[in-house]
């Protein structure tokens, strides 16, 4: 037996840690016995004690909760398995340096059902030791694990540009385990998949646009024949693995906004575990957008920034001007959700979105008109806030749009995650914010002259031309160096500076109403 306070000195957890053990069923109830001795020196009239094996089950607790499982869960696994687990084949290897003296009886009585208790729990996609890998809804490739980039592509490394990754070249071009047979029956399995979650007509769309290898695919498969469970498809798939051994696999295929999973699984081996494990589908996404592969792609860059929002936060109670920021965030949320604005760094009070190519939409156009709602619904909230405040404020919205070719990966802390595009096209962006005043939006030449003419034609866009001898004047589809624009010789825009020769435009409105996304 191990009394209370030999416990928490021995394991570094404090009494109501102890006590919520107790409560959750980890730990037994202790026995109490009344300590004569310790009367005299001050000490607990009564303590209690726990099992031998007390110590080993709290350093358990602590390996499950350092692999991403809530207390809740670990009580349960717990329960289940209700015997010493095998913490040190567990974590062997881990830096946390715990190491259990094992009692060799009570070990044989229970290592198999700990063992069998604890696989789905340590599955995770960084030890998914078969073939996973995720491709988005444009057919790109953006994760993958060693098992797949051996055993399905054979790859050294994946291609940099999102182009190169689509799916059909990938399979096609397979330098891994399979032969050309069975990489076609992985392919028209993967287009099965993709259909049973879009449906004929929108991967038609999509195959048209942009990946029309994919189209003699596309008639002779049967989304029936996938064996669909909730969220989860399920098919059979025959390859050799990296031994060159025939296996016989079951494929899960998980979706996500993000994409689609596809895990090859075994069928000799048990898959209660891993569908378990794909069933958590917060913490799996989590885990996959936190790994997605950098890649280096085409996209528009929006930035957006409140003007005078030093002056504003002054003006406000500090409830109020958050109230204002979240509401300006709110409504902003929903137009870039609307556009496929993939959110970036946040900017203190402005924002940073990412349009990305999609094969149903231009992005350069969605960022365009994406940025003109924006505009519009920040007339409305200063309109709320000056009747509210009884103000004459305007409240404004800067903005800048930009386009280029950058790597984009991402950033994780402890429970967010979040995207980063690298380079100049985003600092130019920036710059284009903090050039624009009273709500004003304005784009480079590059981004609007990749605009086709149609798109173009709906947009009222140019320059205003100040001439103190013939009156300002506005210059329709037309283009300026910003230094011709302002003197940049004056401190407000010192950091305007090093982009004095970007050509740019004024984008005023949308010459009619897009009633759907473009």
């Amino acid at each position: 037996m191990i009394s209370s306070k030999a416990l928490i000195d021995e394991t570094s957890i404090s009494r109501a840690t102890l006590n919520n053990y107790i409560q959750l069923g980890i730990l037994p109830k202790p026995l109490v016995q009344s300590i004569a001795s310790d009367l005299d020196e001050g000490g607990a009239r009564i303590l209690g004690y726990f099992p031998d094996d007390a110590p080993e089950r709290v350093r358990a607790v602590q390996v499950l909760k350092g692999r991403g499982l809530s207390i809740a869960q670990v009580a349960e696994r717990l329960a289940q398995t209700d015997s010493l687990l095998d913490v040190k084949e567990m974590d062997e290897g881990a830096s946390t340096g715990i190491r259990i003296k094992e009692n060799e009886r009570q070990v044989k009585a229970a290592h198999h059902q700990a063992s069998k208790g604890l696989q789905n729990l340590s599955i995770s996609v960084d030890n998914l030791i078969h073939p996973a890998y995720m491709f988005n809804y444009n057919f790109e490739l953006s994760w993958l694990n060693e098992s797949a980039r051996k055993e399905v592509f054979g790859f050294e490394s994946p291609p940099d540009k999102g182009a190169e990754r689509n799916l059909c070249s990938l399979i096609s071009q397979a330098r891994g385990s399979l032969d050309s047979q069975q990489s076609i029956a992985l392919l028209t399995l993967l287009m099965k998949f993709f259909k049973s979650n879009m449906g004929h007509d929108a991967l038609m769309k999509i195959i048209e646009q942009g990946a029309i290898d994919l189209l003699d695919y596309l008639d002779v498969i049967n989304s029936d024949e996938v064996n669909q469970e909730g969220v989860i498809n399920e098919a059979q798939f025959s390859a050799k693995n990296s031994l060159g051994k025939m296996t016989h696999y079951r494929i899960f295929a998980v979706y996500f906004r993000e994409g689609i999973l596809v895990v090859h699984f075994p069928e000799e081996e048990e898959k209660n575990d891993l569908l378990n494990f794909l069933s958590h589908r917060d913490r799996v996404i989590q885990s996959l957008l936190s790994q997605r592969l950098p890649v280096l792609t085409s996209l528009a860059v929006l930035v957006a920034d409140l003007q005078n929002s030093v002056n504003i936060c002054s003006e406000l109670p500090p409830d109020e001007y958050f109230a204002l920021i979240n509401q300006i965030w709110a409504a902003m949320g929903k137009i870039l959700s609307k556009y496929a604005g993939t959110h970036g760094k946040h900017m203190g009070d402005g924002v940073v979105y990412y349009f990305f190519p999609k094969n149903e939409s231009n992005y350069l156009f969605n960022a365009v008109i994406c940025s003109v709602e924006l505009r519009s619904a920040m007339r409305e909230i200063s309109a709320q806030w000056q009747l509210k405040k009884n103000w004459t404020r305007e409240l404004q919205l800067n903005i800048g749009l930009h386009e280029g070719q950058e790597w984009l990966g991402g950033f994780q802390s402890a429970n967010h995650i979040e995207f980063v595009a690298l380079g100049n096209t985003i600092n130019e962006a920036t710059r284009l914010s903090d050039f624009a005043r009273l709500g004003r939006i304005w784009a480079t030449k590059s981004l609007v002259s990749k605009l086709s003419a149609e798109e173009r034609n709906l947009l009222d866009f140019g320059v205003m031309i100040k001439s103190a001898e013939n009156g300002d004047r506005f210059l329709s589809s037309t283009y300026s160096q910003i230094q011709s624009l302002a003197d940049l010789n004056q401190g407000q825009y010192e950091k305007i500076r090093d982009i004095g020769q970007l050509a740019i435009t004024q984008i005023r409105d949308v010459r009619k109403v897009v009633s759907t996304q473009y």
